[in-house]
């Protein structure tokens, strides 16, 4: 997935099992006799969807991969200092950088936060920069897994002027700014909470924030352009 190295997961394939063992083998009315027949249907849909998913990146890039138009820095925090986001929230540490190497993926990061004593919130925020050199990240760009499973409203608006496709998606007090440029993905994620039990909302302005956050995200990506 888009935003983190790799993410994990697999299918329930045990589910229809036990779901069908419950009703015994005749069924309940026939109803459930029937439920093998929907999860070969679904998972033959599955697989047309992906199989479809597969043709679209060929035909957009072909066997040679997405085009990768920026370089990989194993010290990425020297290339962002972030300096726009950290003005809009007082201030930022100098960052603690990241990055892993390999045949599909290459991906750096830096992390900083602001603790002001002076000031009634704390913030942080991160930045990755991942360069995909298979597989198009494009079908996945802007998806935020897990959180409207959970219930917490997500809201996304497009930014122009920013590689190929630009979103900022994410919650209150925690814009995301997603940037799509071939197989480079920029994902740069702020967050603030309060020290106490005021809103932290009424210490940031949020929409100068986000503006830090889109000027920051030109810099970067000008900085490791090829």
């Amino acid at each position: 997935m888009i935003g983190e190295p790799e993410i994990e997961g697999g299918w329930a394939t045990e589910a229809p099992a036990r779901f069908a063992d419950a009703a015994g083998p005749e069924g309940r009315d026939g109803s459930l006799r029937a439920a093998p027949w929907r999860w070969a249907l679904g998972g033959a849909l599955v697989a047309s969807a992906v199989f479809a998913g597969v043709l679209v990146v060929q035909e957009r890039y072909g066997e040679a991969g997405p085009p990768i138009r920026y370089r990989h820095s194993e010290q990425l925090c020297s290339e962002t200092p972030l300096k726009s986001v950290g003005a809009a929230l007082g201030g930022l540490g100098g960052g603690t950088p990241g990055h892993g190497e390999g045949p599909a993926l290459d991906w750096s990061s830096c992390a900083a936060s602001g603790n002001r004593e002076d000031q009634a919130f704390m913030s942080d925020a991160r930045v990755m920069v991942e360069l995909h050199k298979k597989t198009d990240p494009g079908p996945e760009f802007g998806l935020v897994p897990g959180m409207e499973a959970y219930g917490v409203p997500v809201t996304s608006e497009k930014v122009s002027g920013l590689g190929e496709r630009a979103l900022f998606i994410g919650v209150r007090h925690s814009p995301r700014l997603q940037v799509l440029d071939g197989g480079t993905v920029v994902t740069l994620t702020v967050s603030w909470w309060t020290k106490g039990a005021a809103d932290p909302g009424d210490k940031v302005d949020e929409d100068a924030v986000k503006a830090a956050m889109v000027e920051d995200a030109r810099a970067l990506l000008t900085r490791l352009r090829k």
